[in-house]
């Protein structure tokens, strides 16, 4: 029997073993991830599994933890085009280092990272209250803020066929009858993005044709797009201006990397993170559309702190 994607408020309280009145305080006072888009509450079953992971006390730790840096650093998270090329130029760059990726999602970067299985997490958690970026997520996931430094400013979107021939403008459009979708996995920050404004457009993903069926990279989306299986999918910029797609705008995004404090001064973080102000690699972005560096390389702090 396949498992529902969406559980209803019995469903929910039978899952968590609580009862229904309980379900109703654990959404406004311990953040049970909710909608209400349909009139009547919801719970998305990957949210609510991440939910209970996140209230998790005495995590247990891993039993390993990465060797001392020996040449090979290691990234994992967010997909990333600039980034892939990024990596390619710092191993011909740096013959004696090795720099590979780990295509995680944001939410399994900073999960990796929190397992020590990895030197740096790639991340672009949109929080709450849609004005920063990964700080929270990455204080729930490790219990204490990790370093962050910016690796470049993006834009995300919806990549649609040359000439939009299903005239869509935005999000909300993509509840119209009819219209198909593709969609990233959940626990990256582009699906949060699209899930984000589904909700605030009064939409239930799970009624659109194409929500649930998932890829793993910007560029899957686009070449989806591109084959006309899909009308539109959500992506960064970068992925139409190589494809030759439309882009429909939603917003600019910060794209971090996070690493944890006590590696913070390991020789391969630290040559990885000067060469974000070369000029080699700045020139990467220069043929790439919706890539901004102004802040790439540059620790990054959660405003609050910063006005302080």
């Amino acid at each position: 029997m396949e498992e529902k994607t969406l559980l209803n408020t019995r469903e929910v309280a039978r899952f968590l073993d609580v009862n229904e009145k309980m379900v109703y305080s654990l959404i406004a006072d311990k953040g049970l991830p909710a909608t209400k888009a349909t009139g009547k509450w919801l719970f998305p079953r990957a949210l609510v599994e991440q939910w209970l992971e996140n209230q998790t006390v005495n995590y247990p730790k891993t039993a390993t933890t990465l060797p001392p840096y020996h040449g090979l650093l290691i990234i994992a998270g967010s997909n990333d085009i600039l980034l892939d090329k990024a990596l390619s130029l710092f191993n011909r760059l740096y013959p004696d280092h090795i720099a590979a990726f780990g295509n995680l999602g944001s939410l399994g970067g900073i999960r990796a990272l929190r397992r020590h299985q990895c030197h740096m997490a790639s991340s672009h958690l949109l929080q709450e209250n849609e004005q920063e970026y990964n700080f929270g997520f990455a204080r729930e996931e490790l219990g204490q803020a990790p370093g962050i430094v910016n690796f470049c400013k993006r834009e995300q979107g919806l990549l649609v066929a040359k000439g939009n021939p299903r005239k869509i403008s935005g999000i909300a459009d993509l509840g119209q009858p009819g219209i198909r979708i593709v969609n990233r996995s959940a626990g990256t920050g582009t699906r949060l993005l699209l899930d984000t404004g589904l909700r605030k457009a009064g939409i239930d993903g799970s009624r659109i044709e194409g929500y649930d069926r998932e890829v793993s990279r910007h560029l899957d989306v686009g070449l989806e797009v591109l084959s006309g299986r899909a009308d539109a999918g959500p992506a960064i910029h970068a992925a139409a201006g190589l494809l030759n797609l439309d882009f429909i705008p939603i917003r600019w995004e910060r794209f971090d990397l996070l690493i944890q404090k006590d590696r913070f001064f390991e020789k391969g973080i630290q040559l990885f993170l000067g060469f974000l102000s070369e000029s080699s690699f700045r020139e990467l972005a220069d043929d790439l559309p919706g890539y901004d560096l102004s802040l790439s390389g540059k620790m990054v702090f959660p405003h609050e702190a910063a006005e302080e």
